[in-house]
């Protein structure tokens, strides 16, 4: 028998299965990538008997891993937040799925768990961008407003290190970055140690994030803004965080982050409204590589000569849902 574990290599994912490992170690086949790598699932040879477990990566983008793992007679066990598609019943699967705006994976395995490693659920929805949420789990475990800052900015640095086209384009590989956490029985420990990851990556996202406040303005209406990063490794590793800290600046309007790639096509991070938290993954989804979820959603690779078209229906959706 061997376990696999299947996650996404953002700070949903590796907080979730840190969680899991905690309370429940066990040496297992990892399978991740950068964030934008969510079809993890298809990846792996499956065997009979095989235990699996795929967390925070939408079901109906790994629907035909998940039903090659059940046809070779292994036990998956599926975690996730984002739009599922038809949800298969098989004996071998387990699901626990939420696709409300106010979860996200690692909260999940929060519950499943009964809150032992509450702090990392936490860490996990600050890096999520559900400030709202994970304030207010802080505010209720008694977190000063300084360890409430520490936990949000360990949430955010996790995220941060997981976007690029590549591997190359991370500071620490989402597998080596996760099995470095696990060291870690409290995010507070991985905070006070002077050598774990949440010091490197400190260092590295203020460098970027800085190179990051010069990013053009492609497009601005009173709905939306536009900004276009270049084709470097720094603009592709800030692409979601910038997104999340212009729609926390701006929570009136969506906000879409182009990052332009070698082949002259581009990488979108969308973030709905703050005060209209839907439509981002029907957007989104509408194009060829896109997917997420209501609030925060993304497009691998769009052709540069469909981005007005991008921009139409986004203005065209949230100007009809504004009201609403």
């Amino acid at each position: 028998m061997r376990y696999i574990d299947i996650f996404n290599g953002d700070a949903d994912g590796i907080l979730a299965l840190l969680q899991l490992r905690l309370a429940e170690p066990r040496q297992s086949l990892l399978v991740t990538g950068v964030k934008r790598d969510n079809q993890l699932a298809v990846k792996p040879q499956y065997e009979e008997g095989d235990v699996v477990t795929v967390l925070d990566l939408s079901l109906e983008k790994n629907i035909d891993g998940v039903n090659r793992a059940l046809k070779a007679g292994a036990r998956v066990h599926y975690v996730d937040h984002h739009r599922p598609g038809n949800i298969p019943e098989h004996e071998l699967l387990t699901t626990q799925i939420d696709t409300s705006v106010d979860v996200c994976t690692a909260l999940l395995i929060d519950k499943q768990l009964n809150g032992r490693f509450h702090l990392w659920a936490i860490t996990a929805a600050y890096g999520d961008n559900l400030l709202e949420v994970a304030e207010g789990l802080a505010v209720a475990q008694g977190l000063s407003l300084q360890q409430r800052t520490q936990l949000k900015d360990l949430g955010v640095l996790i995220n941060y290190n997981s976007y690029g086209h590549s591997i190359a384009d991370l500071h620490i590989a989402p597998a080596a970055l996760y099995q470095a956490l696990l060291a870690y029985y409290s995010p507070f420990d991985a905070i006070a140690d002077l050598s774990s990851p949440y010091h490197r990556l400190r260092i590295a996202y203020a460098e970027d994030m800085q190179k990051a406040q010069l990013a053009e303005v492609y497009y601005k209406s009173d709905i939306l803004k536009v900004v276009k990063l270049p084709d470097q490794a720094w603009a592709r590793r800030v692409s979601g965080v910038l997104g999340n800290d212009l729609a926390n600046s701006d929570p009136e309007r969506a906000h879409i982050v182009l990052s332009l790639s070698c082949s002259g096509d581009f990488m979108v991070s969308l973030r709905a409204p703050k005060n209209n938290k839907q439509g981002a993954s029907q957007i989104c989804s509408t194009f060829k590589t896109g997917g997420g979820r209501e609030a925060a959603a993304g497009i691998n690779c769009l052709p540069a000569d469909n981005i007005e078209a991008l921009l139409t229906v986004t203005e065209q959706f949230y100007a009809s849902s504004s009201g609403e």
